[in-house]
């Protein structure tokens, strides 16, 4: 009797629990006996997630100092500990990738595919560590051209990639000269549901890090003095609190069921990141919310302007301020049923039967 093959999922780091981490969930529910490979993992954060009785896999990176909290300090390490896992027993190998995790080797000559988030970004667009795009100084620079080299040569390992929006397989082209299917990660629609009464404040939920940007939405706020909660944690949140006004509360790790909660109530859902899909948008566009875009990225294709949101057109407060404004007369306008019908486009089922299918089809070939 042939055993069933093993298969491989392999994640660049697991410090906190965010949009690509509910896709490896969800990746779990199609292939639970995928066994799983990351740089670093934080344990603890994980505890209450279908991660916490698995055996997780992890590189040296992983007992290094302040690794679990800061592990984007040791990127020059990783492309050198992410080629140290030993995969020679496994027959598939599937990474979740957004900075090095397509790299693994393949000694066994298995078929490796990569479900990409993003070629990673620091090193392919002109956006630096801390969120800004001013110009990167020259030692970085000299890294990154280095970086890119190797991340060439990595990508010439994967057999097939698909990507989590056609921003992203814009990306993949670019940086690679290689054709990524199209496959939306998975948003648990069915947990979120409008409420019959809307409250005045907006919301963002978020992991607090540079190029999420929130620093653009406290500051618009705080001009605005407009009610604002901050659902998220990371090491942006200290610089925040000292530049919000007190109409800005920080609730930090907030459980999925008083999210949905708040989304469901709130007046907006605010965004100014790039989002390379953005699966808090899409939540907030199920619980009712319409939603305030920087309208860049992944956010062209899962927000409809004028219909289940509005877009700005730059990363500042001036122009996040403009929109606000203008929502401020339309809100009413907004009709929770067409937000949550959208919404239903992006639903956890479809994906797996496409994830399915994506490794399926290389399966056979």
């Amino acid at each position: 009797m042939q055993s069933k093959p093993r298969i491989a999922f392999v994640i660049d780091a697991l410090p906190s629990l965010g949009g690509g981490e509910k896709v490896l969930f969800t990746a779990l529910e199609a292939y639970p006996n995928a066994e799983i490979f990351t740089l670093v993992y934080n344990r603890d954060v994980f505890l209450r997630t279908p991660l916490a009785d698995r055996k997780v896999h992890t590189s040296l990176i992983n007992s290094l100092p302040l690794a679990h909290t800061q592990h984007r300090k040791y990127l020059p390490f990783m492309p050198f500990a992410v080629e140290r896992f030993d995969l020679h027993a496994f027959d598939h190998i599937i990474c979740f990738s957004y900075a090095v995790a397509h790299g693994v080797k393949n000694p066994g000559g298995a078929r490796h595919l990569s479900y990409t988030y993003t070629p990673m970004r620091y090193a392919w667009t002109d956006l630096n560590l801390d969120g800004t795009r001013k110009h990167k100084n020259l030692l970085l620079e000299e890294y990154l051209r280095a970086f890119r080299a190797w991340d060439r040569k990595a990508a010439s390992r994967v057999h097939q990639f698909a990507a989590i929006s056609q921003a992203v397989s814009q990306r993949i082209a670019d940086a690679y000269q290689r054709d990524a299917a199209v496959i939306y990660p998975p948003v648990e629609v069915e947990r979120f549901k409008p409420s019959s009464q809307r409250e005045a404040y907006y919301i963002t939920v978020t992991r607090l890090v540079p190029h999420k940007r929130v620093d653009v939405i406290v500051e618009a706020f705080s001009k605005l003095n407009l009610p604002l909660l901050v659902i998220g944690e990371g090491p942006e949140l200290p610089c925040l609190k000292r530049m919000a006004s007190p109409n800005i509360k920080f609730l930090g790790y907030v459980s999925d069921e008083q999210v949905a909660e708040l989304l469901g109530k709130a007046r907006g859902f605010v965004c100014a990141a790039e989002e390379d899909f953005g699966i808090a948008v899409v939540e907030a566009q199920a619980a009712g919310c319409p939603v305030l875009a920087y309208g860049r990225g992944g956010a062209r294709e899962t927000v409809q302007d004028g219909v289940t949101g509005i877009f700005f057109d730059e990363q500042s407060a001036e122009s996040l301020t403009d929109a606000v404004r203008q929502f401020e007369k339309l809100h009413s306008r907004f009709a929770a049923a067409d937000l949550v019908r959208h919404a239903r486009k992006f639903g956890k089922d479809r994906f797996i039967e496409e994830f399915k299918t994506f490794v399926r089809i290389q399966e056979n070939a």
